[in-house]
């Protein structure tokens, strides 16, 4: 198994899963403004041609905006954020000690300025070519 495999079916109860997918497929259908406002700039690799699937599992975690190819997530913190920053510190390390990268981006910033909001997510990219992105075994 590849360590992509590791992540994409990390080892949680079938029963875990299966209300994850069901918590992730709730976040899409009801995303705060500012997911909503990220996801037109990224959806269909609008953002440098990079695909991003926008509430993913990743075991027993959703997050925002993921790129599998760059093992890239996106969160964008909103006001709750500011409570619960010792558990998003918890999740994240988590997550990236399982090899995968994270940019935090301010909900603000996303509703105020897109721009500047995407280019963080471009500097957290650059590491990786973008022509290799788009083609790398992302799902729909």
């Amino acid at each position: 198994m590849t360590r992509t495999d590791e992540i994409d079916h990390w080892l949680v109860p079938e029963a875990l899963r299966r209300k994850m997918v069901e918590v992730a497929r709730n976040f899409r259908k009801e995303p705060t403004r500012s997911e909503a406002i990220l996801w037109q700039a990224l959806r269909g690799r609008k953002l440098d041609g990079i695909k991003f699937r926008r509430q993913q599992n990743i075991g027993p975690f959703v997050v925002d905006f993921y790129n599998s190819s760059c093992r890239l997530i996106v969160e964008v913190d909103g006001l709750i954020h500011a409570t619960q920053k010792e558990l998003d510190h918890q999740r994240q390390a988590l997550l990236e000690s399982l090899g995968l990268r994270f940019v935090r981006i301010p909900a603000e910033m996303v509703e105020n300025d897109l721009m500047e909001a995407l280019g963080l997510i471009r500097a957290a990219l650059s590491p990786h070519p973008p022509a290799l992105s788009p083609t790398r075994g992302e799902g729909e």
